[in-house]
């Protein structure tokens, strides 16, 4: 049975009315992306591999609003069906009885994504070949070629992930992903509704050495616990993703609405031939009427090199919130904060990609000193590889979860910082 039938209704009574869906997320963000999604209504839990957050509904505004609102969403999907295949004819039968046209218009390019583990159908070239075949025979689909990957967080649809010049991606122009997995001869597959991965914005052109993704930012700044209601800084903001994304959370613009028009990028479900425009405009809509005015706090990047900050002011433009960040060229040492108390969020260098040893253990006793110094009663949250370097810092630090940055394993941890007496030897 799949996920669209149910008790002894026909496929055609059912289908798309009992979605299983799911927001996949990067490694440990997935309760925080579960508690995005109950915000906004939606009963979704964190499933038992971590790999993000299934729900059942049926309702298609709930695609649309995960993937327009969701912070911290790599990408949704629909699973279309889930089936015991230890032989290709098994695969071919049961894949036959999937409903394809619910998302596949006649005509359009597909993509596969296909994983196996531990399941007699091993060969993932042989499993999408077979596949594709019939997504020929059931949509008149055409291929658009074949993605195989171990990573359900870096290939977009047809290997495409980058937006165009305008912060835009034409859903027209990508082919639609299909994802299957085979674990222990379980066939689970599932249409993505997303397109390009949902932590491209859109606005971030314009990048600093190893920058932070959107969805990672965001997730810093919501395991911080700050809400848009004191300041906010960010002493070595890089292209300001951190601070970027502060402001369009203070402002509660959507994600998928960073842009200055709050126009919403493209996503892969509205070339599904169910796609419902009057829903999809109505949940735009709402989104925007959620957006606030300018956040009522300071919002603060800054970086000691002029080119970063150059970039950052470009990507706030992009994103609409240029009037909501104060960037500037300024070193650690210049440290100052506005009256808080407030948060300090983060991502110093971890000496793998940026820095040497030596160096980088001196910026994190610099930032150390000055939060100590500037900004007493406010609270850090950094990313840290290194406990070592974290514990340079001088504040105490409690991890809210482990993640990963760029493939370096990292945890986000958060403290209050004690006054410059409050820590000693350090």
């Amino acid at each position: 049975m799949h996920p669209f039938t149910g008790g002894g209704l026909a496929l055609a009574d059912a289908i798309l009315w009992r979605m299983q869906c799911f927001a996949i997320t990067p490694p440990g963000l997935a309760p925080l992306c579960a508690a995005e999604l109950r915000k906004l209504g939606i009963a979704a839990a964190p499933d038992a591999a971590g790999a993000g957050v299934s729900w059942d509904s049926d309702d298609l505004r709930t695609v649309y609003r995960a993937n327009l609102e969701v912070r911290t969403a790599s990408r949704v999907v629909v699973r279309a069906g889930s089936f015991r295949a230890r032989t290709f004819a098994e695969l071919e039968r049961r894949a036959s009885k999937l409903p394809w046209r619910e998302f596949l218009a006649p005509g359009a390019a597909v993509s596969l994504r296909v994983t196996s583990r531990k399941s007699r159908l091993y060969h993932t070239d042989a499993v999408a070949e077979r596949l594709l075949r019939v997504l020929g025979d059931a949509a008149g689909v055409r291929d658009a070629g074949v993605v195989i990957t171990d990573d359900a967080d870096d290939v977009g649809s047809a290997g495409v992930d980058a937006v165009s010049g305008s912060g835009a991606v034409s859903a027209a122009d990508v082919a639609q992903l299909i994802i299957v997995r085979l674990h222990r001869d379980e066939c689970t597959i599932s249409v993505d509704g997303s397109g390009a991965l949902l932590h491209q914005r859109g606005y971030r052109q314009a990048l600093a050495k190893a920058p932070v993704r959107e969805t990672l930012a965001a997730a810093m700044l919501l395991a911080s616990g700050w809400r848009g209601d004191s300041p906010l800084a960010d002493p070595l903001c890089g292209s300001g993703t951190i601070p970027i994304e502060a402001a369009l959370l203070a402002r509660h613009i959507a994600p998928g609405l960073a842009r200055p028009d709050h126009r919403p990028r493209s996503y892969a479900f509205e070339q599904w031939p169910r796609f419902d425009g009057s829903l999809w405009d109505d949940v735009v809509t709402h989104a925007r009427s959620a957006i606030r005015g300018a956040p009522g706090v300071t919002i603060h990047g800054w970086d000691r090199n002029a080119g970063a900050i150059s970039a950052a002011r470009a990507n706030a433009a992009r994103a609409g919130v240029s009037e909501d960040v104060s960037f500037a060229v300024r070193p650690l040492a210049e440290l100052e904060v506005p009256p808080g108390p407030g948060a300090i969020v983060t991502n110093p260098p971890y000496g793998v990609r940026v820095g040497t040893g030596a160096s980088v253990k001196g910026l994190y006793l610099e930032l150390g000193r000055a939060a100590r110094v500037r900004a007493p009663g406010w609270t850090l949250t950094i990313l840290s590889a290194d406990d070592r370097l974290a514990s340079a810092i001088g504040v105490p630090l409690q991890e809210q979860l482990r993640t990963s940055n760029g493939g370096i394993p990292v945890r986000i941890v958060t403290g209050v910082i004690p006054g410059s007496a409050g820590v000693s030897g350090v």
